[in-house]
């Protein structure tokens, strides 16, 4: 009628987790079941994350006092000074703890053991009256132990207030004990001594001298108590069985001393009955009784007497980790703890944003706290890894918890939007207002001699260009994607292609001047056209070839920025879009070159200075523009293209039309053939 120690060790185990002890030392005898506990402790340990301190075993042979022990109370000695190890779980009979009281007091200070919470198993009892009545119980000032469950039986306070020593059919180990108990002798005691003052038989057991006797039933006399009824319950069983069986049978009635024992084994295991204590007694399917632990909590006095108070309780059938009931507020700590529940650990805990890092050669137990690596968390504390951040969140600054990430996008709305916004809308008026200047003074010298047709389709592309910019604004979605570098760079090669041919033009016209030249037949719009129609098409060309095989799509980009998401045009493939802008920076070159060339022809009709200064500020931009592109992120890589656009816009813009307009506007008298004839002094 004995429960599992099983449960007793799980018990002590979900103990030691519920108030945080995770660094425990552990003390046995040296037998066969102190392996035992060690095993099975150490397996419990392992599974739920605690770690042994130190394990030290008690000699057999209790208090006889050798070299050899005298060697093992030096380690004790040095293992119980761990200041980290506070909880300290011993296993084993009433002798050892003799042994440790002993060493206590031969080789330990005071402070060493009274800074420990010993936890001690059921196999101990302080009811061995004559080897515990002269112990020092001090150091065992707030130590908890497992006892086997126990409950008050019916009229049991009533017949322990009517035993009488002096009663002729009493129990004849009354007087033995009395005598232990509040020492005194009877007259016809074998060891009466002088000292020893005569028992009355009136002695009060509710208030013996010294706290070897407790009122309530322990637990192991409740079961053995349960252990009769159970008995009685199984004859009764059988007997009522055999006793019907026979009577069928037609033969005798039936007696008890025609049984067997092992006859009884099967209505043993079958009963089931309330005992006076109103528990419901029963077996398991493993046939072990279903009972628990209580948990006990040692108070002491000031006169080295004690009490028991019961602060919990451990039941088996109870769900996995609940196994253990504990009242925190009925424990006294010992008083080198200020009543506050002492830590026994081996490192102390990893707060909130950081995890735990193993040390070398020790037990998991041990460990450094190490801040959490980039994007992972910790919101608990002594997690063994910190967990990774969902794409769509990012950490905090102290590493403890994750904060979702907001969308973002250039946006109209922004400050960074609205004045790219004001700064197209300037560029692009000033060019509409160009093209109207233009148109208007159509048929005058200046507008004519640079092939009008080409400069409308150049103002044309610049305010195109301009416009194009729109379409880098705002949240990205699969049509602006797939237009807005396409069209950026066909209208942007439209717009290089009419400069490089305005400057081949004026080459050509000049080479066509010298007699016998055969570029005469090259001269007209034709040639131009061809520049202009022929460089554009490679490009598209280009740009249907990229929109066929990896066309740009958007996408949110969840890794760039920390606490942002960026909505963005993936290129789709980086290789065609460097392709387009090479393709273009070509032609820029060539124009360049070409312009640079030309730049010593007669001033009357050459814009190849104009056309040279405005490719060198065109080439800049854009060769700034990639290392720029590349080291930024977000929705500034988006603002880095449309400054781009806009400031080699800018300088085609202002560079080749801003001295035909000042001729136009300011200077009129040189707007006519005579005045661009005329030599400059």
């Amino acid at each position: 009628m004995v429960p599992n120690d099983r449960n007793q060790y799980m018990g002590i185990t979900q103990l030691l987790l519920h108030f945080g002890w995770t660094w425990v030392g552990l003390l046995t005898g040296d037998d066969d079941s102190g392996k035992y506990f060690l095993k099975s402790i150490e397996a419990l340990f392992s599974k739920y994350g605690i770690c042994s301190a130190f394990i030290q075993v008690f000699p057999r042979h209790g208090r006889v006092f050798t070299q050899t022990d005298m060697g093992k109370s030096g380690n004790l000695q040095v293992s119980i000074m761990d200041q980290r190890a506070r909880a300290l779980v011993i296993y084993g009979d009433i002798m050892n703890l003799m042994w440790l009281n002993t060493f206590s007091t031969l080789l330990v200070s005071e402070t060493t053991y009274f800074g420990k919470v010993w936890i001690m198993t059921a196999q101990m009892e302080f009811a061995v009256t004559g080897v515990t009545r002269r112990m020092d119980y001090q150091m065992f000032q707030g130590a908890m132990s497992f006892t086997i469950h126990s409950n008050e039986p019916q009229e049991f306070q009533l017949y322990l207030q009517k035993i009488n020593p002096y009663q002729p059919q009493g129990d004849g180990f009354v007087q033995l004990f009395w005598e232990q108990v509040f020492e005194c002798s009877f007259p016809n005691s074998e060891e009466l001594l002088e000292e020893d003052e005569l028992c009355t038989g009136k002695e009060n057991l509710e208030k013996p001298p010294q706290s070897v006797f407790e009122m309530r039933m322990s637990g192991h006399s409740y079961s053995i108590y349960n252990a009769v009824y159970a008995v009685a319950q199984a004859l009764h069983s059988m007997h009522s069985s055999k006793t019907r069986h026979r009577a069928r049978m037609g033969e005798k009635r039936f007696d008890f001393q025609d049984m067997q024992p092992w006859q009884l084994h099967t209505f043993l295991h079958g009963i089931s009955f309330n005992n006076s204590a109103g528990e419901n007694m029963h077996f398991n399917e493993k046939r072990e009784i279903v009972a628990g632990f209580d948990i006990m909590h040692m108070i002491l006095f000031p006169n080295n007497s004690f009490r028991k108070v019961k602060i919990g309780q451990v039941k088996p059938m109870a769900f996995e980790g609940k196994q253990v009931f504990i009242d925190d507020e009925m424990i006294q700590w010992p008083r080198t703890f200020n009543q506050v529940c002492p830590i026994s650990v081996c490192s102390d805990s990893c707060q909130p944003g950081f995890q735990k890092q193993k040390r070398e050669g020790e037990k998991f137990c041990c460990y450094d706290c190490s801040p959490c690596p980039e994007g992972k968390i910790s919101n608990k504390t002594d997690i063994d890894e910190c967990i990774q951040c969902l794409d769509d969140q990012y950490r905090s600054q102290s590493n403890d918890s994750c904060f979702p990430k907001i969308i973002t996008f250039l946006s109209y709305e922004e400050p960074l939007g609205m004045s790219l916004v004001s700064i197209v809308l300037c560029f692009s008026l000033v060019t509409a207002l160009v093209f109207t200047t233009f148109i208007i003074y159509r048929d005058t010298v200046i507008v004519k001699a640079n092939n009008r047709e080409l400069t409308y389709t150049l103002l044309s592309s610049l305010l195109l260009c301009f416009l194009c910019s729109f379409l880098f604004l705002g949240r990205p979605h699969k049509v602006t994607c797939l237009i807005r570098h396409v069209a950026f760079g066909i209208i942007f090669t439209v717009a290089v292609s009419c400069v490089l041919a305005k400057t081949i033009t004026v080459i050509i016209a000049f080479m066509a001047t010298k007699p016998g030249s055969n570029m005469r037949r090259w001269v007209g719009k034709r040639l131009a056209n061809f520049i202009v129609l022929s460089c554009s098409l490679i490009q598209a060309i280009i740009c249907v070839v990229w929109l066929a095989i990896a066309p740009p799509y958007p996408r949110l980009d969840m890794k760039s920025l920390m606490s942002q998401i960026v909505a963005e045009c993936n290129e789709g493939s980086a290789f065609m879009f460097y392709f387009v802008l090479g393709y273009m920076g070509l032609l820029s070159i060539i124009s360049f070159v070409v312009a640079f060339l030309a730049r010593k022809l007669p001033d009357t009709f050459n814009e190849a200075k104009f056309i040279t200064f405005s490719m060198l500020m065109f080439c800049s931009v854009w060769l700034t523009f990639i290392p720029t592109y590349l080291s930024t992120k977000g929705k500034y890589m988006v603002a880095v293209e449309i400054f781009s656009i806009l400031a080699s816009g800018a300088a085609l813009l202002a560079c080749i039309f801003s001295p035909k307009c000042y001729i136009i506007l300011f200077r009129p008298e040189l707007n006519n053939k005579e005045g661009l004839m005329r030599p400059k002094k």
